[in-house]
């Protein structure tokens, strides 16, 4: 799904984590205060020609969306089975019912009832402005787009796209979820067909769409500037993207540090939506 392979051991990592400062790492390792960050990061902003932003679900958090790894987030609940298990293809296709259920209360009614957040709104700014070229996402919620971001590469699929496995009829999520309202299932439809919808996101086991993939390569190649947001870069194959882009300005924003922290020109560990909410 949005989720896939777990980077659960830093050290396997070629770049070593550092502490959590949230300062700027390059000038000789001088620090900077929060208003000297954000007055750098700004002006990165003006000298770029290509910003490619890579956000995770911390993006979505400060909407209410509940992310999967921090105090209370997905991972850190428990269930009848471990969340890669309920959210995995082999149990769609095994235990639809099951899925559904945990599906429509983890990620379903929490997306639905969201709205974005100044960090969505100052992106989706920012590229009508011209200084943001893409939004390559991991998350399937559709807020960037809400926002009004119209060039947004969703690596994990997105709810809002829902088609039958018999005939192929197209629902929105908001249909589906008005089905689960009455049935365990949210079944097709169409005259004769009673086939179960299928939600167009990437459940474990399955693999990245090839065109979004490639898609996303190519803007962080092109890419003078990466921002990187909301994301602790442990899922993986997504979080290895971002070894792709030879931008010469890194930007990250995040709460926790990553294991890639250590390469950024200007480093963040507050909130996002604070961060990039100056654009706003």
């Amino acid at each position: 799904m949005w989720f896939s392979q777990e980077l659960t051991d830093w050290e396997d990592q070629e770049d070593r984590p550092i502490s959590g400062t949230g300062e700027v790492t390059g000038g000789g390792g001088k620090s900077a205060s929060l208003c000297e960050r954000l007055a750098g990061l700004r002006a990165a902003m003006l000298g770029s020609k290509k910003v490619v932003f890579f956000g995770g679900a911390g993006v979505s958090t400060e909407s209410g969306i509940p992310d999967y790894r921090s105090t209370g987030g997905l991972y850190r609940q428990t269930y009848a089975y471990p969340p890669e298990t309920l959210l995995s293809r082999s149990f769609f296709r095994d235990n639809p019912e099951q899925f559904f259920g945990f599906y429509r209360e983890k990620v379903l009614d929490p997306a639905l009832g969201a709205q974005p957040n100044d960090a969505h709104r100052a992106l989706a700014q920012l590229e009508a402005a011209g200084s943001i070229s893409a939004v390559i996402t991991q998350n399937i919620d559709g807020l960037h787009q809400a926002a009004g971001s119209r060039h947004v590469l969703e690596l994990h699929g997105s709810i809002h796209r829902n088609r039958c496995e018999y005939c192929g009829a197209f629902y929105r999520a908001g249909e589906v979820l008005s089905l689960l309202e009455t049935a365990p299932l949210p079944r097709c439809t169409q005259a004769g067909c009673v086939g179960i919808l299928a939600p167009d996101v990437v459940l474990y086991e399955d693999p990245l769409d090839h065109q979004t993939l490639e898609a996303a390569t190519q803007a962080l190649a092109a890419a003078d500037m990466l921002i990187i947001g909301g994301t602790s870069l442990a899922v993986n194959p997504a979080a290895s993207l971002v070894r792709l882009s030879t931008a010469s300005t890194l930007v990250i924003i995040n709460r926790q540090e990553t294991w890639y922290d250590q390469n950024a020109d200007i480093l963040f560990h507050e909130n996002i939506a604070d961060v990039l909410g100056i654009f706003c």
